[in-house]
């Protein structure tokens, strides 16, 4: 039962950001989701409903890498997905943190990202 309510405050908190942030072709929304195992980062243009970039811990870059749930493999995530944005010639974006808390390994991508040169 607390695992249930803890996932509705997530969708409640989700609906709320969403509402108020918007990804345009110019400046698209940087969308993270966090697993116990991984980290994702999608950068969406809401006007016509299209990824345009994405980068995970998945990727072939982060398979010598023995963990990566933390903070080292989620800062190297928004450092990826700021490249991969700078060769689209996407330099500024919404940060839309998908209903999780801005501490921990989702404050990460964004410092990568940021670091890397993308402008929130």
């Amino acid at each position: 039962m607390a695992l249930l309510r803890k996932v509705l405050a997530r969708y409640r908190r989700q609906a709320r950001v969403r509402k108020k942030v918007r990804g345009t072709d110019k400046k698209p929304r940087l969308c993270v989701y966090r697993s116990n195992k991984h980290i994702y980062a999608q950068v969406i243009s809401d006007q016509t409903g299209r990824t345009l970039a994405a980068a995970s811990t998945l990727e072939a870059e982060f398979r010598h890498l023995r963990q990566t749930g933390n903070k080292e493999a989620a800062h190297k995530v928004g450092q990826l997905i700021a490249q991969k944005c700078k060769d689209l010639g996407i330099g500024e974006v919404v940060f839309d943190r998908n209903g999780f808390l801005y501490h921990g390994r989702v404050r990460a991508v964004a410092e990568g990202a940021r670091e890397a040169g993308l402008k929130f």
